[in-house]
């Protein structure tokens, strides 16, 4: 586990190294062929806003960590590793008559001046002309060595569009610094993506094949230093270094938790989801020789940190349009409703292949959210778009934000067969959003499906909660009105908490 130090360690330590500046009339220092600069770097950021009732992340907080940073080191960059345009709740509503899909995430990473991103998979989300929008805004810069636009002619570059004029997305970048005594560096940065969201407007080609090309091209540039800048699982990242070893630093994104993982003289690195915390690299050049030293630091972004006003008031102007909406559904959205020790599980993967202690409340939930109850519940998997996990407090707001989709529980009356061939599909359609999270339903030993510990009977009449996405016959084709073996749909009433699953889970999570 890397060290984790609050930020006035880092400004104290860097005005203690730059405290004897050059007084009025000393010649300045000859160049010394030594140059420091600081790369700090984010990954899977989904929410603008302070989470837990405003216990951990938050933007602003993050703008006023790097603007602390760059008082101390002129020379700082700020990246973020892929996954921030998609998923979130915001960018489920309308705005001005359009679905947000992350233009609120660009407008704060403009006003938090980004040096660069990549691409990660949940860019891919919010569909094509959506993405164009959010690459025309961007005031910060993209790019990727293996993902590119899926064209009728084949595949090209991704384009920026800017005063008219067609910027394409480039395979690498260099950014060119010079310190105070005159040294210059040219650090190279390159991109690659894991091919996890398959797209009909995405194109992607083999992300080794692509580095390998981007690294030897920033070779043939003669740059000073080659960082990747990926959104790749670990075990693929640690190929990329051990292919690569000239590669100094990978700042990576893709898992949610923070790590620094060593392969040979490259390090691995990367932070929490939803800037909990950042990692601050700070790297030491000899331009001479060639020799680099990368000191990371992970820090903790939290209630203790203060926001960049700046940036505060542009978080807040996308505040107040989520928060109008939810006070619709939930008249108090900060409410602590639940503390969540071990967290909840709402990532993508675990909820599309497996049961998860997130769906077993969210299941739990829906069947108690009636006057009469059930004791039988299924939601597919693909509703939960947190892609996260929930830690300590939960409120209200964290709720939408796993469920932003919303929509009602419906209470239905099937037969065992129906129920059975139902279960089945969700089984089969592991890492998919049809997989089906369940509660009073599961599997014997002798791979027989059990409702509340009995063998599930064909012609017993169930009564099971679902949600209503459920019986549209989108997930599971065959399960929607009309559909052999449905006996009858019930439909909330008003007043039942069913009306609104996430009404529903906040309910049930106050008796627990």
């Amino acid at each position: 586990m890397p060290l984790v130090r609050p930020l006035i360690y880092l400004v104290v330590v860097g005005l203690i190294l730059v405290g004897c500046k050059t007084k009025k009339g000393i010649e300045p220092k000859p160049e010394d062929h030594i140059i420091s600069f600081k790369f700090v770097q984010l990954n899977d950021v989904y929410e603008i806003a302070p989470l837990s009732g405003g216990a951990f992340g938050g933007m602003a907080r993050v703008a006023h960590m790097v603007d602390s940073i760059r008082m101390v080191e002129p020379n700082t960059y700020l990246f973020m590793a892929g996954d921030f345009l998609n998923p979130s709740l915001l960018g489920t509503l309308k705005y001005k008559g359009e679905r947000i899909r992350g233009r609120q995430m660009v407008e704060v990473m403009n006003a938090m001046n980004f040096e660069l991103v990549t691409f990660g998979n949940h860019e891919f989300d919010i569909g094509a002309e959506p993405l164009q929008d959010r690459l025309n805004e961007s005031a910060f810069y993209w790019t990727s060595a293996n993902v590119f636009q899926q064209t009728e002619t084949g595949p090209r570059s991704y384009n920026m569009i800017k005063d008219g004029d067609s910027i394409p997305v480039p395979e690498t970048y260099v950014i060119h610094m010079e310190d105070t005594d005159g040294t210059k560096a040219d650090i190279g940065l390159f991109g690659v993506t894991i091919p996890s969201n398959p797209q009909d407007y995405v194109y992607y080609a083999d992300m080794f094949v692509e580095a390998n090309t981007a690294v030897v091209g920033l070779q043939m540039q003669a740059v000073d230093a080659i960082v990747g800048l990926t959104h790749i699982t670990i075990a693929q990242d640690k190929q990329l270094a051990r292919n690569h070893p000239e590669i100094v630093h990978i700042m990576g994104g893709h898992e949610h938790y923070n790590m620094d993982v060593p392969v040979g003289n490259t390090r691995i690195t990367k932070a929490d989801a939803n800037a909990k915390t950042l990692y601050v690299h700070t790297f030491s050049l000899d331009t001479k020789s060639g020799f680099v030293t990368v000191q990371s630091e992970l820090l903790d972004v939290d209630a203790s940190i203060s926001e960049k006003p700046a940036v505060k008031a542009v978080v807040d102007k996308w505040e107040a349009i989520l928060l109008n909406e939810i006070k619709t559904v939930v008249a108090n959205p900060a409410e602590q409703v639940y503390f969540a020790d071990p967290p909840l599980d709402g990532r993508d993967l675990p909820s599309r292949s497996t049961q998860t202690n997130l769906g077993d409340l969210i299941t739990a939930s829906m069947a108690a959210s009636f006057d009469e109850p059930t004791s039988l519940a299924l939601v597919n998997g693909g509703s939960i778009r947190i892609d996260d996990q929930l830690s300590g407090p939960v409120v209200a707001l964290d709720i939408f934000r796993v469920l932003p989709f919303g929509g009602g529980v419906l209470k239905v009356k099937m037969n065992g067969a129906l129920l059975k061939r139902t279960l089945n599909y969700g089984k089969a359609s592991a890492g998919s959003g049809a997989y089906l999270q369940r509660h009073g339903l599961s599997k014997d030993q002798n791979n027989n499906w059990l409702a509340n510990g009995a063998i599930i009977d064909d012609t017993t009449i169930y009564t099971v909660a679902i949600s209503d996405f459920l019986l549209r016959g989108l997930d599971i084709p065959f399960l929607k009105a009309g559909a052999q073996g449905l006996e009858e749909v019930i439909q909330p009433k008003p007043e039942e908490a069913a009306i609104d699953i996430r009404k529903a889970i906040i309910q049930y999570l106050k008796t627990q």
